[in-house]
């Protein structure tokens, strides 16, 4: 099954896979003739979309993204033979009477991807062919609207983050000017494409501070930020730890979205802390490199998976999204951890959204746990200040 579960890793962790097809049922008594599995995105969450085929109807079931190749390796081992894998870059089909002893042949390709789109119409909001000024002063783009084939991860990577943005606009505020904190912003790609998404596609009147610790790279995005005349867009240098926003006029939070992405270790904490502080209506984290907890987790019933290194990394980091995610809903915000990028393109793929909609019950249920858990693990990470 090992050589089965590394091709369909790589396959469906792929930005060309099409979908995959599982036929020649194992057994007579199995309902269903053929499953098909393909990615789609659901209210801005990548995940797989299951059709099962009977002999009178076709039924589906959605399914997270991290779940798709459990899935599948399930149907193989109990449901069906011939698996058929379709990307953009070759087609493969797997037998498997025997899913130790596989046959594998690969041929070219013969499909292309369609929309992710679950209802098949929405499309992109950066469309290629149509330049957007930003991405064609960042090299992104050719003038006439062409994506740089070296830069086409990132076009995508940033029309998913639009997508997710797009997402969380009705839970802005309606009115007023909308004021936004990316914090380790970097070289912007993001920020800018935030400030063209609110200010050109949204109409919104919106300020935006882009902050980051690198000189070079702050004096970099300021000087683009003026070329393309984009005024409500402000780049500082300093640290998430130490910033203090500015007073509004109008008594609203001192920024109404919070972003941070890839800030590292504990600065992903001084993120959230701020943005929960200052009752930020929407957070969008991709925390990096969690290392804090690495030295502090002393549980005895996991140390003996814990003294490998390289688990206790991972594991680590989970526990303290884990954790994150709690102390945001014990703060009142309705939490999601999805998918951000394919990991094809980075392991640091998870992003926390947090939409502020407190429920007295929830926040509670959300604090008993986090302390039990944190209780459990004997750790004190930094967001236990939040």
């Amino acid at each position: 099954m090992e050589k089965i579960t590394q091709t369909l890793c790589t396959a469906m962790n792929s930005d060309s896979f099409v979908r995959v097809i599982f036929a020649d049922r194992r057994k007579k008594s199995t309902e269903y003739r053929k499953v098909t599995l393909r990615p789609v995105s659901i209210k801005g969450e990548y995940m797989y979309q299951a059709e099962y085929h009977y002999d009178k109807k076709v039924t589906h079931r959605n399914i997270s993204y991290f779940e798709g190749i459990s899935f599948a390796e399930k149907l193989i081992e109990e449901d069906f033979k011939q698996i058929n894998i379709l990307t953009e870059d070759e087609d493969i089909q797997i037998l498997a009477s025997k899913p130790d002893k596989p046959h594998i042949t690969r041929s070219r390709a013969s499909h292309k991807k369609q929309s992710l789109d679950h209802d098949r119409k929405k499309q992109h909001l950066l469309q290629e062919g149509q330049p957007a000024d930003f991405l064609v002063e960042l090299g992104v783009m050719s003038e006439d609207g062409h994506v740089r084939k070296q830069h086409y991860g990132k076009f995508r990577q940033i029309n998913r983050f639009l997508e997710i943005a797009d997402n969380c606009f009705s839970d802005l505020p309606s009115r007023g000017t909308l004021r936004v904190i990316d914090f380790g912003c970097g070289k912007s790609y993001l920020t800018f494409a935030l400030y063209y998404y609110l200010k050109k596609i949204q109409n919104r009147d919106v300020e935006i501070i882009g902050l980051d610790l690198k000189e070079d790279v702050i004096e970099f995005c300021s000087g683009v930020a003026e070329k393309l005349n984009y005024s409500g867009l402000k780049f500082l240098t300093g640290d998430i730890a130490d910033y203090k926003a500015a007073d509004r006029s109008d008594n609203r939070p001192a920024a109404d979205m919070v972003v941070t992405l890839h800030a590292c270790d504990t600065a992903t904490d001084y993120a959230l802390i701020n943005a929960v502080s200052w009752g930020s209506s929407v957070i969008l984290s991709v925390p990096c490199c969690q290392h804090e907890l690495f030295r502090q987790i002393n549980e005895p019933v996991n140390a003996p998976m814990l003294k490998h290194g390289i688990i206790r990394d991972k594991f680590t980091e989970l526990l303290t999204d884990a954790l994150r995610g709690l102390k945001l809903e014990a703060a009142g915000y309705d939490v999601n951890m999805i998918e951000f990028t394919s990991m094809e393109h980075t392991s640091k793929n998870i992003m926390i959204k947090a939409l502020y909609n407190p429920k007295p019950e929830a926040m509670k249920k959300a604090s008993l746990e986090y302390e039990a858990l944190k209780s459990f693990y004997n750790v004190n990470p930094t967001i236990d200040r939040l």
